[in-house]
């Protein structure tokens, strides 16, 4: 077994293998115990007061974890106990249960308070009692709302949206909005015209940026050529976020912004958290 240990930050890893990527952050109280392998990629960063049980536990690049992390519960000493986070992805305070798999894939928010099981059980099967134990798979681009539960055996395919306070019983097959206990679609996601987002990024950017802009002592002079955005010398395209160039306090003030628009550009630079 492997250990990392930092005693200023009170953190703690214990693995078969440990792997850190660059540029990680770790919080405060962090405490990891697992008998797999854990892998936290390059620019990620774990936030304080988390607790991480389990088998095989892998976050990807550019997780953003603000506190509060607790995976394990029961069953987490079985061989199928095992985690494993796509990239970009933003998690909170949640719990997440391994007492079977569970995997997330790319750009995929949990809200505060969400909470993901993999198991259920109590009175004796041979007296008619349930008991299920499956493994949940979220697929990539989802976001689930605050308070929300996924239950076990779950999936939830690429793209959706799950309301606040919903709960997820059986298996979501396309995209769309969800919401409810249990969780029913609400509604299609349907992408906009290309005249309508060309209106659209200029109102993010004229009427709701450069106010804020002007608020934080900045006043950047920005270029719109849909779909790419210019700010000094650096310049990024709004649907692919692929960016070019240098950054620098003014560039990231803008980048950070636009985040709240789903337009989510990630560098080696990290979020601010303005906004």
């Amino acid at each position: 077994m492997e250990k990392y240990e930092d005693n200023k930050k009170n953190v703690r890893i214990i693995a078969k293998e440990i792997q850190i990527g660059k540029k990680v952050q770790f919080g405060n109280n962090i405490d990891v115990d697992i008998k797999g392998n854990f892998i936290i990629d390059d620019f990620s960063r774990l936030g304080n007061n988390t607790q991480i049980r389990g088998n095989h536990v892998k976050f990807g690049k550019h997780l953003f974890n603000s506190s509060g992390l607790r995976i394990g519960g029961g069953g987490r000493q079985h061989p199928n106990a095992n985690f494993e986070l796509g990239d970009r992805c933003t998690i909170h305070n949640n719990f997440i249960n391994v007492c079977e798999s569970v995997k997330i894939g790319n750009d995929v928010g949990l809200s505060p308070e969400t909470s993901i099981l993999t198991h259920g059980y109590w009175l004796s099967v041979l007296e008619g009692f349930p008991a299920n134990f499956s493994g949940v798979t979220i697929g990539d681009g989802v976001i689930v709302g605050y308070r929300s539960l996924i239950m076990m055996g779950v999936s939830i395919a690429d793209y959706s949206v799950i309301g606040a306070n919903s709960t997820v019983t059986k298996s979501i097959i396309e995209k769309g909005i969800y919401a409810g206990s249990p969780a029913r679609f609400i509604k299609k996601i349907v992408a906009l015209s290309e005249e309508e987002k060309i209106e659209k990024i200029k109102v993010i950017i004229n009427e709701h940026y450069l106010p804020i802009a002007k608020y934080h002592g900045l006043n950047p002079i920005i270029k719109i050529d849909y779909p790419f955005i210019e700010l000094n010398n650096f310049r990024f395209n709004v649907e692919t976020f692929e960016y070019w160039g240098n950054e620098d306090e003014e560039t990231d003030d803008l980048r950070d912004y636009i985040r709240k628009w789903g337009i989510r550009i990630y560098t080696e630079r990290p979020f601010i958290s303005k906004f």
